[in-house]
Parts: C-alpha cells; structure tokens; sequence
C-alpha cells in the first residue's frame, strides 16, 4: 500500500506514525515544502517574549525519526497536483527543480492553513510580517530587535498573545482589531473587559472596532490607516486568521465555504481513497452538531491519529471537538470550551448563561484567588453548551471538565451534583464547578418563562 502525505506539521506528523504503528509494511512517502516538520506555531509568542529560551523545544518530531519508522521524507518537495481519477500526484524538488509524476493507493492531505492576507493597499510591504511558521517566527524575532513600535492587526489569540509578548519586552504596541473586544469569539465581555484593562496597564494602546484601509511604507516604518485614524509603526503584524491551504483538491473533493475539506467520521473525504486532517480539514462541532473550521493542534493531532487507525478499514471514529482552548496574559489564566451565548445566539441555538465568581478554596485559608465563570447551556434539555472561567489560579483543568460534560451531553444538574473531592488545600466542599452548576439551576428555577423562548 502506497500512502502519500502532503504536508507536515502537526495532523501530518501524527499521521505518519500511526499509519507506520499500524501498518509497518506500508510505503509512506511525506512530502513537505518546507525544510522543517512539526513547528508548534503556538508557542511563537512564548519564544518572542523570552519564556522559550531554545526555539528548537518548538519541534516535537524530526525527519530523521519519521524515516527510521519506515517513511520515506521528501523534504522541500512541493504537490503541484493531486488526479484523483489516475491516483497520482505531480511532485517538484524544489532545490532541483525536477518534477516528477508519483502513483498512491491512499493520499493524506495535510497541507494546514496559511494566513489570510485580505486585498489592502500596501500590505505587501516588507514591514507588514505574519505569524505562523518557524520562519516567520525567526523573522518576528530579529525584525523586533530594532522595531520599537510594533502594530499587532488581530486581537484573536495569537495576536492577544503577541500584544502581550511584546509589551513585556518593552515594545511600544498597539493592537488593532475590527471587532469591539479582544477575542470575542472565545469570551464575553464581561471577561475581556478585564484583559483589556490588563493590556493598558501595561502600555498596550487598544485600537479596536476599527478596520485597517492602507498601509504606507517610509523608510521610518509603516503607517498604518484605519477608518478612525492612523497609528505610526515600525513594525506589523498581521493576525487575522487562517484559512484552510486545501486548492489542491478544490473541485475534487467536498469542501465547506472556506475551502476545509469535509470528512465522515473516519477522516474519509468524499473520495475514499483521501484523507484530510488538520488545519486543512472541518471538524465535527459538538455543541451545535454541524461541522465547522477551527484551526486547532489539539484537533490535528487527534485527527492524523484517526488517519492512521483508519486508513485501510474504518475502526475507529471521530469524537468531535468542544474547541477547547486557552491561554494565559500578564499572569491570569483564561480558557474556553463549546459555545459563548454570543455564538450561541447567532447561531440559532436556544441557550441561557450564567456568569460568576467565586473563590476557588475556603477564605479560613492562607490564601485565595477568585474564580470567574461562565456556563451556557440549553434552558429545554439542560443540556451544557459551553464554558469560559479566566483566574490568576490555575483553572486550565476545569475547562477540561466542562468540555467533556458537553462532549458526554451532561446537564446542568449533572454538574452541580457530581462528585469531586473536598479538602481546602484544593477547594470548598463544593467544587467551585459544582457552585455554577447550582448557580444554573437557580437562574432556571426563578426564571422559568424563558424556558419556551428562543434568544
């Protein structure tokens, strides 16, 4: 069995040795155009802002490991087309310059996603960088060296993360966003407005709600022009998101809107003999049932794994995913799972919310830290939908609870009933989890008319 792998980064990676694991006599041939594999682009700003002090920790596999477990790896080789209909793929040696046409039995598309690089006037400028490969990575890290203004254009997580790396160094930064909060898509204001807070405590100048018109390149630095104004930089960065790297199958394969190829629950593309994990795959939403695209390494991994278990007989299916993330800023955890009622709402999905804050152990204690909490969930079934919690205490586990009750369809009452341990080195008798579960129920039980109405 002949099994092509395009691209690898994380899904391709994963991919690799569980095909490898499960199927030894298998001929894997990796293809990658890049002169490194599996580069954990998340921990960019840890390197940029001095926590990482070695970059290579950032790589968690090699080619030299993947060939000793039987691959052959094509390094800086570049897929130049994919024939379904004769099983073969156009290849071109990049140093060389050769090109050549290789036959598979089973293909692999892995190819992730690229930056979105939206058509404004001057943003090919050599002061306008990305963020997303080790490349980019090093670029961002000399270019800051002599940069003492710096523009982040994205206040998603990787730009919300790069603000913060930055200012920590001393940079001047200003983050500039076209929604009206840092990373709206993960929290509710009520948990933003205290980042936000944090970010000018700290010297980070917010230009949010405003849409960036033009960049102008001087040999100073680059203006950059809003519709509200003009902020002067050094240098930019620009993060506005991903977008899947899939044009290779456009066509030939089912694709969502956004170019993310659609599986089954085996990895399968709607041709059988092609794979899709990764960024360049839709994933299987669980809080809304429906697919969606969320450019995650938790579900790459995941996913190439499912390749591997996959791809001669369907054996293992896919879970789904609650999108669960986080990230940490000046030193307060915030971390997410499912859906906010904001998402909930566009979305169509009938849902309540109840947001609070507790103390995460008894106060007789030396010490304690307070927890803020969101849950939202469906007034009808009770069922959870989602769940944010931020706290200068370690809360990432809890978040990972609340992904599993919604994964397991638990409800409210589920949570706030659950058994977990008691001891005040760790928390009250109630789990503060156990707490905003009754503080569900009690929002349902003094507001029972909105149980039938939809928001």
């Amino acid at each position: 069995m002949k099994v092509a792998v395009i691209g690898c980064t994380h899904a391709g990676t994963f991919a690799t040795k569980q095909i490898l694991t499960e199927h030894p006599d298998a001929q894997v041939t990796v293809y990658e155009r890049n002169d490194v594999i599996s580069f954990l682009s998340c921990g960019i700003a840890l390197y940029l802002g001095g926590q990482v002090k070695d970059p290579q920790g950032l790589f968690y596999s090699n080619p030299d490991e993947l060939a000793a477990l039987g691959a052959t790896v094509l390094m800086r080789h570049d897929v130049l087309n994919i024939d379904p209909t004769s099983h073969t793929l156009t290849v071109k040696d990049l140093n060389s310059g050769d090109e050549r046409t290789e036959a598979y039995d089973k293909l692999v598309m892995t190819t992730g996603s690229w930056p979105i690089i939206p058509p404004i006037p001057g943003i090919d400028s050599d002061r306008v960088l990305l963020c997303k490969n080790w490349a980019h990575a090093q670029t961002l890290f000399e270019r800051a060296a002599d940069a003492k203004r710096i523009a982040v254009i994205g206040a998603g997580y990787i730009g919300a993360e790069l603000a913060e790396a930055y200012s920590l160094k001393g940079h001047q930064v200003t983050l500039i966003d076209a929604q009206e909060r840092v990373m709206p898509k993960y929290f509710d204001a009520a948990f933003t407005d205290k980042i936000e807070t944090a970010y000018r405590e700290h010297g980070v100048t917010l230009a949010l709600n405003q849409k960036v018109q033009s960049f102008t390149t001087t040999d100073q630095g680059v203006t950059i022009q809003t519709d509200q104004g003009v902020v002067e930089a050094d240098l930019a960065v620009l993060c506005i998101g991903f977008k899947p790297n899939t044009s290779l199958l456009t066509g030939k394969v089912e694709m969502a809107q956004n170019g993310a190829i659609i599986t089954n629950d085996y990895m399968q593309s709607s041709d059988p003999d092609i794979f899709a994990a990764g960024d360049s795959a839709a994933v299987h939403y669980n809080p809304t049932g429906k697919n969606a695209y969320i450019p995650l390494a938790t579900n790459a991994v995941r996913q190439g794994i499912l390749v591997g278990k996959n791809i001669v007989t369907p054996t293992t299916k896919y879970m789904g995913t609650q999108s669960s993330s986080g990230l940490a800023l000046y030193g307060i955890s915030l971390c997410s799972t499912g859906l906010t009622y904001e998402a909930a709402k566009q979305q169509g999905v009938m849902a309540e919310q109840v947001i609070m804050t507790d103390n995460y152990r008894p106060e007789f204690m030396p010490t304690t830290l307070p927890v803020q909490m969101s849950l939202v969930f469906n007034p009808e079934t009770r069922e959870i939908l989602g769940g944010a919690l931020m706290s200068k205490y370690d809360i990432s586990q809890s978040a990972n609870l609340l992904s599993v009750c919604i994964q397991n369809h638990n409800t409210i009452d589920d949570l706030a009933m659950v058994d977990m341990l008691f001891q005040p080195t760790f928390d009250r008798p109630f789990n503060y989890l156990n707490i905003l579960g009754q503080a569900a129920q009690a929002k349902l039980a003094t507001e029972p008319a909105k149980v039938n109405l939809r928001n």
